[in-house]
Order: C-alpha cells, then sequence, then structure tokens
C-alpha cells in the first residue's frame, strides 16, 4: 500500500480522519508510523497530499490531511475485455486499476461461458475493495469506471459510441495487421483496447469489430492468456502514451 486512500465522506472536520480498519493496520504494522510522521494520502476520485500522524493508539490512526487542488486526469485508456473465467478476473480487478483503465467494459462473447456472468466476482462490493488495492499500488485515486455487457452486437452496434467517443479503436489479436507500438501515435486523446477470449475472437466478432473502426493490432506471434495479454498490451500502450506527450 503506497498510498492511503479514503472515502469523499471522510474529509470532514478540517480535514482530520480517525482510520480503524486495514488502513490503521497498515501505518501501524507496516509503515510503523510514529506521531509527526507523514503519509501519502489520496482521496478517491479526488486529489492526492499527505498527511501527518497526530495519533497513533490501540488499534485506531488519527491523521490531518492536506490535499492539494486537482485531481489526477483519468488514465486515458478504456479496456473492452470478453468476459475471462471468474477466477482470472479476480486477480485482474487489482492489476487493472494499477496499470491505469478509465473504464472497464466486460462483455459477452461466442467463447465466453454464459456462468461466468453468474459470479460474486462482478458485485461492486466485490470488486470495489480490488480497484482500490490496485489504485493504492500505483498512488493513483481515479476509480475506473466498470459495465457488463451480455449482448456483444448491441455493445458493439448501440453502446461504444457513448461509451468511448472519439477513441482509437484497437482489437488484440496475435494474426494482427499492425504492432501494438505502430497503431499508437502517442497523440489519440483516447485509446479503447478489446481483448477476445481465451480461444479469440469469432471470425464473425473479429468482423463485427473491424466494421466498426476496430484495428487488429499484434504484440508477435505468441498466443496469450486473456490476463497476460491485458497487462502487457495495457503497459504498452500506456508507454506509448508517455512517450509522445
Amino acid at each position: 500500500m503506497n498510498l492511503i486512500l479514503l472515502e469523499p465522506g471522510e474529509v470532514v472536520d478540517a480535514a482530520r480522519v480517525v482510520l480503524r480498519d486495514h488502513r490503521a493496520l497498515h501505518i501501524r504494522t507496516v509503515l510503523h508510523a510514529k506521531p509527526g510522521d507523514s503519509l501519502r494520502v489520496g482521496v478517491l476520485d479526488g486529489p492526492l497530499g499527505v498527511a501527518e500522524a497526530i495519533r497513533v493508539d490501540g488499534d485506531q490512526v488519527e491523521i490531518q490531511c492536506c490535499l492539494g487542488g486537482e485531481a489526477p486526469p483519468r488514465p486515458r485508456i478504456d479496456l473492452l475485455l470478453a468476459l475471462p473465467r471468474p477466477k482470472v478476473m479476480k486477480r485482474l480487478w487489482a492489476q487493472l486499476a494499477a496499470l491505469g483503465v478509465g473504464r472497464i467494459i466486460l462483455t459477452n462473447a461466442w467463447k465466453v461461458e454464459r456462468n461466468y456472468f453468474d459470479t460474486h466476482v462482478l458485485n461492486p462490493d466485490f470488486f470495489r475493495p480490488l480497484l482500490v488495492e490496485g489504485l493504492q499500488q500505483a498512488q493513483d485515486t481515479r476509480l475506473p469506471e466498470v459495465s457488463v455487457h451480455k449482448q456483444f452486437k448491441v455493445l458493439v452496434e448501440d453502446d461504444l459510441d457513448r461509451l468511448a467517443p472519439d477513441a482509437l479503436r484497437l482489437a488484440a489479436d496475435a494474426r494482427g495487421d499492425v504492432s501494438m507500438l505502430d497503431a499508437v501515435s502517442g497523440r489519440e486523446r483516447r485509446v479503447l483496447l478489446a481483448v477476445g477470449p481465451e480461444g479469440g475472437w469469432t471470425e464473425y466478432e473479429t468482423n463485427l469489430l473491424k466494421a466498426h473502426g476496430f484495428t487488429r493490432v499484434s504484440m508477435g506471434r505468441r498466443t496469450l492468456r486473456a490476463d497476460t495479454a491485458c497487462v502487457a498490451l495495457l503497459a504498452l500502450a500506456h508507454e506509448r502514451l508517455r512517450d509522445c506527450v
């Protein structure tokens, strides 16, 4: 935990906050903070700042926050992901938040098992703490927006223009027409990256994506698992966007 994240409603009363949960435990047992020590803090979807430990007492910690004005910019990459197996999705939540995505769009596909959509892993009460965990690792405050879509065709034809307007649209495919690094110029306002299921997109799905502005991109000949592909592709896209700012 490289950043102590606070809920907006916690920062009241002259920015003094009393923590009694896992954050207090981390401050006491991992950071070994003492009164007067400084801590990195942030408010979810709000500014970053520092806090002074005022009181470290038993199972609670009181901090005094000094926060900046503006929230960090939202990551410029959105992810359209064919829903993987629940245990894979469970692992991905924190990683996606840590890498930085503005929006996570989960969708059905021909090779996605229908019962995947019944998992508790898609419950906001389950995945939100994992997203927060990823933000705390990466020292960011921007919580990704999450939406779940059971109809792939409806999503692509009707919803994407609203969810990701004016984005460069890229679809990961080992047989891709261009490399990931060549596809992103760095000048794009936003990038929408589509990653398919373990068995890949079907020909129909590939053609539908192409018809709606997606370019097939590749990282080489190797066939990767969906979670590995997500991490690698997001890292490459972020590096390209950073280099070309």
